[in-house]
């Protein structure tokens, strides 16, 4: 199992991702490029964030970063309400992602998010 303090997670468009997989290396999206670092999400944050800043949206992953490997690369800055949030403010190497999954939906739409705590 995953130790929850050495991973922080992206939520990431299917097709971006793609790209990333074919570029060896993930340079970030629309959002991350215009505030010069990637965002990142604790394992207590995750939720919050897909409800905040992807609602209604489909075809989503969620991939897994190993922050240990990454050493002192992951940044922690205040973001909304005086909460800590990983930055990283170079674009993010392959080889430190632990998983990738697929973010489904029930009938509802509602986002379910994959075991974070899974291998």
């Amino acid at each position: 199992m995953n130790d929850p303090h050495n991973t922080v997670y992206k939520i990431c468009d299917r097709s971006l991702w793609a790209e990333a997989e074919r570029a060896g290396v993930f340079a970030g999206a629309e959002i991350d490029l215009a505030d010069g670092f990637i965002h990142f999400s604790t394992h207590d944050q995750t939720a919050s964030t897909l409800e905040k800043h992807f609602a209604g949206r489909t075809d989503l992953l969620l991939i897994a970063i190993d922050t240990a490997a990454m050493g002192d690369a992951i940044v922690y800055e205040k973001a909304r309400g005086g909460i800590l949030f990983p930055h990283l403010y170079q674009p993010l190497q392959l080889n430190f992602v632990r998983w990738v999954r697929p973010i489904v939906q029930d009938k509802n739409g509602k986002h379910i998010l994959p075991d974070l705590g899974a291998e």
